[in-house]
């Protein structure tokens, strides 16, 4: 498959997947979805590839979700809600090696879902975290929310889900939502060097305790899909488009207004 918004290369060991639309701070649309399933996949199950990188290119985002020019509920593409979102999710979590997320700047909504979901995050001092679903008209019904919980806490993921506020680099630290910061300058050498690491273990040893960790939460991919079929019908309804109506002529939404269907 050749590429158009990502970057996908292999060197020592190592698969890189960068989401190659920095104008657009990294955001996800239609064909991105399809490009990164596909590099994911092909470095998963390369014998040769003992760890994954996802990163964004640029300095000013990892990833920060859908991009907004496409209208939700106009989507129809794979997937539920006409994005294959879900399998994004089941590619990291399938690979049988570690996926590290590298993070540069804005990593929020649907980015910040996949820094979550990537086995190890690894960020630079200028990374920021957060979610903007509920201001958006939108929310991530499994992984996005459930396993958030199983790694910040709960208080912490309803702060985060709730409030929509963005938390730097040191404070997603602190919280557990990822494993390390150093500065800008220093972020790929240091994940080089966690790489260096794993490369050096046994990958049948690190698939096997994938596995097993992934046991433990795997019944959120179920609950995903039936949160998706339902997230598919409110993009549909009044309040979700006063939230995108909103977010294009740059004011506040007014939600309470619009909970009926369209």
């Amino acid at each position: 498959m050749s590429y158009n918004d990502i970057i996908y290369e292999e060197r020592n060991g190592v698969a890189t997947v960068t989401i190659n639309r920095p104008d657009r701070m990294n955001a996800l649309r239609m064909g991105t979805y399809g490009e990164l399933i596909d590099a994911l996949r092909q470095a998963a199950w390369n014998r040769e590839i003992g760890a994954i990188v996802l990163t964004g290119a640029g300095t000013r985002a990892f990833c920060v979700g859908g991009d907004t020019g496409d209208a939700k509920s106009e989507r129809n593409g794979m997937g539920i809600i006409g994005v294959p979102v879900d399998q994004i999710h089941a590619a990291i979590r399938d690979a049988p090696k570690p996926v590290i997320a590298k993070v540069r700047g804005f990593a929020i909504g649907g980015g910040n879902v996949i820094a979550t979901l990537c086995d190890m995050t690894i960020a630079g001092e200028s990374a920021v975290f957060g979610q903007v679903g509920p201001k958006m008209g939108s929310v991530d019904p499994g992984f996005g929310t459930a396993y958030l919980a199983r790694i910040v806490g709960e208080k912490k993921a309803r702060e985060i889900w709730y409030l929509c506020r963005r938390y730097p680099a040191h404070e997603a630290l602190a919280m557990g939502l990822v494993n390390k910061v150093v500065p800008d300058a220093e972020l790929d050498a240091e994940v080089d060097r966690w790489c260096d690491e794993i490369l050096d273990r046994s990958p049948t040893a690190i698939a096997i305790a994938k596995a097993s960790f992934n046991a433990d939460t795997e019944t959120i991919r179920g609950q995903s899909q039936l949160g998706f079929q339902a997230v598919a019908l409110y993009y549909g309804t009044d309040e979700a488009k006063e939230a995108a109506a909103a977010f294009r002529e740059k004011r506040k939404p007014n939600f309470r207004g619009k909970t009926g269907n369209g």
